[in-house]
């Protein structure tokens, strides 16, 4: 079974829209690459031409990435989900036992995880060891350099 690719309404039209660009005007541009690239000449010793193709494959392979991810893809709708326990979608607020830091995440899928809008994705070692928690347990993170502690202070849906 294929696996399930939980998206806010949000990430589901981004990954949308992007499919759509790449099947309209990336196709009809990597096709238009192509075409110059073979007008000029043998085509054994074109680079330009090889490089078109390749771009061309990239493109191909994309557009297949995003058509498995949409299809197999879950909305989620943020009002309908539990927050006494961490789930896709949850605002997390956790502190490091040891050091007492404070940090908050929202934790999404692989497709919407953005480090920088401090958005992390369940599949990642800190959600992982986030999901399913409740307030006031300690999660239990692998890191490669060893395991970290971090109690959940709160949980939110935003």
């Amino acid at each position: 079974m294929p696996d399930i690719n939980y998206l806010t309404p949000e990430g589901y039209k981004k990954l949308k829209s992007e499919l759509e660009e790449l099947k309209t005007t990336g196709r009809s541009e990597a096709a238009a690459a192509i075409a110059e690239a073979r007008e000029k000449g043998d085509l054994s010793e074109n680079a330009e031409y090889d490089a078109a193709k390749d771009a061309q494959g990239m493109l191909e392979l994309r557009i297949n990435e995003l058509e498995k991810t949409l299809a197999n893809a879950r909305v989620l709708d943020a009002s309908q989900l539990d927050t006494s326990k961490v789930t896709v979608l949850s605002d997390v607020t956790i502190k490091n036992v040891k050091t007492g830091k404070q940090m908050k995440y929202k934790l999404v899928s692989e497709s919407e995880a953005d480090a920088k809008a401090r958005k992390i994705s369940v599949s990642s070692p800190i959600g992982k060891g986030l999901l399913g928690k409740e307030v006031g347990e300690i999660a239990v993170v692998q890191t490669p350099r060893g395991d970290i502690e971090f109690e959940i202070m709160d949980i939110s849906i935003s």
